[in-house]
């Protein structure tokens, strides 16, 4: 459970630097989760060092697997393989974090032993029945509260087939966790979805060795394939960036270069949005570590305008549209977002969050059922505002506060350590 922190953000004169984002989350994450399950040693440098990452770290070391800290951002990891897991003597607490939860979900129902999984306040709100019904499907035992939509979950592990299944949902989460499941047992098992969502379990499953084919509108995957040891460098998380992208352009007279920056497309929405309101964002020295596509990104204040958003760019945005919602605030015109109703079971209802923080400082912002509509404004005036404990809603409304025109006070921001610990560090830099 994060730390209740008030703090006031005063208004920008500008903005200038060079900042190192931390390690992406999601990669973060799933490093820990692929090398506990492959063969012999992995080491993962830059690893995001957040909450949600460390309740991912405690649910593996709880299952046998051993690991070294190296420095700040580095592990070492002793995989076991795909069968090398062992019972868990108590229920794992994946604190505030739905992708350990769902990912978890279908790593741990091929394991053949009993598990439970449970969270803080507010992931035990979050739907679980979009990962539990194709797990379901494959044989898994799953019980949890709420006719089986809501952690906790006791998970009666194995005796799995492989499926077919059509995602109602673009979920990066849902895929992740049927794939998972079918990389454990015999046969290939295939997942469909709507549109393409986030791709980082795929690549860094055929890094680590699976068997794994991805190909339009979905993948599939061949179980019963080892998994290596590999070293990982995790690149900078781009939904850490965007809240200085959007800081950049709207606070006049800023630039800034964000180092190390992962640009997997199906990630960069948040780029292609901001470039569409006319964004001056470049990105620079474009590599690849680890077989994620990485840039370093230049932003320099812009005269932003309203667009449209919705359709295949909202997956590949979907964390990013509080920071967006901002964006949108100082923009000339008219910002409509729409297909975006995933946002409302988020670590909050984000569209209701940001509408009404947003709205406290005078941003004229309606909510839609699956999104909202954003008329902007030069400036927006200063206040008191509450983030609802979602990390992403306390950071968005820092950023806003930037170009207020007086102070904001942001109520429980202590929820930033889960994706962002040095978040506010980071911000007190830019202006220096």
């Amino acid at each position: 459970m994060h730390k209740f922190e008030t703090r006031t953000v005063a208004p920008a004169k500008f903005l200038r630097g060079e900042i190192v984002v931390p390690g992406d989350k999601s990669i973060s994450h799933r490093s820990i989760m692929f090398a506990s399950l492959a063969k012999g040693v992995s080491r993962v440098r830059g690893l995001l060092r957040g909450e949600d990452c460390l309740s991912t770290l405690k649910a593996f070391q709880a299952m046998g697997i051993e690991v070294v800290e190296k420095g700040e951002d580095e592990l070492i990891i002793q995989g076991r393989g795909l069968a090398g897991l062992q019972e868990p003597g108590d229920v794992i607490d994946c604190g505030n974090s739905g992708t350990t939860l769902r990912l978890m979900s279908g790593i741990l129902a091929a394991q053949p032993f009993f598990s439970v999984l449970t969270g803080d306040q507010y992931l035990r709100k979050r739907p679980m029945g979009r990962v539990i019904n194709p797990l379901t499907d494959m044989g898994a035992r799953i019980l949890g509260r709420d006719g089986n939509q809501k952690a906790p979950l006791a998970i009666d592990g194995g005796g799995l087939k492989p499926i077919e299944y059509h995602s109602p949902v673009a979920s990066a989460q849902v895929k992740s966790a049927v794939l998972l499941a079918g990389m454990q047992i015999e046969g290939t098992t295939t997942i469909y979805e709507p549109h393409l969502s986030r791709d980082h379990s795929e690549r860094m499953l055929r890094y680590f060795g699976a068997d794994l084919e991805s190909f339009e509108g979905g993948a599939r995957v061949t179980g019963r394939v080892a998994l290596e040891g590999r070293e990982v460098d995790v690149p900078g998380d781009i939904s850490s960036a965007a809240f200085f992208l959007v800081a950049g352009l709207i606070v006049p007279g800023s630039e800034l270069l964000l180092k190390n920056v992962g640009v997997n497309p199906t990630r960069s929405g948040i780029i292609d949005i901001l470039l569409q309101m006319g964004g001056s964002i470049e990105q620079l020295n474009p590599r690849e570590l680890s077989g994620e596509p990485v840039a370093d990104l230049l932003v320099k204040s812009s005269h932003l305008k309203g667009i449209e958003i919705g359709g295949e760019l909202v997956p590949r945005a979907i964390d990013e549209f509080p920071v967006v919602s901002v964006a949108a605030a100082f923009a000339e015109g008219v910002t409509s977002i729409r297909d975006a109703k995933e946002l409302r079971v988020k670590e909050t209802d984000r569209i209701a969050a940001m509408c009404e923080t947003l709205g406290r400082l005078g941003a004229q912002i309606e909510p839609r059922e699956d999104g909202m509509q954003i008329t902007g404004r030069q400036s927006l005036r200063g206040g008191k505002v509450n983030s609802f404990g979602d990390h992403r809603i306390a950071m968005s409304m820092a950023v806003a506060a930037l170009c207020a025109n007086a102070e904001v006070e942001i109520e429980d921001t202590g929820c930033t350590a889960t994706s962002l610990p040095n978040f506010w560090e980071l911000l007190t830099k830019i202006q220096a």
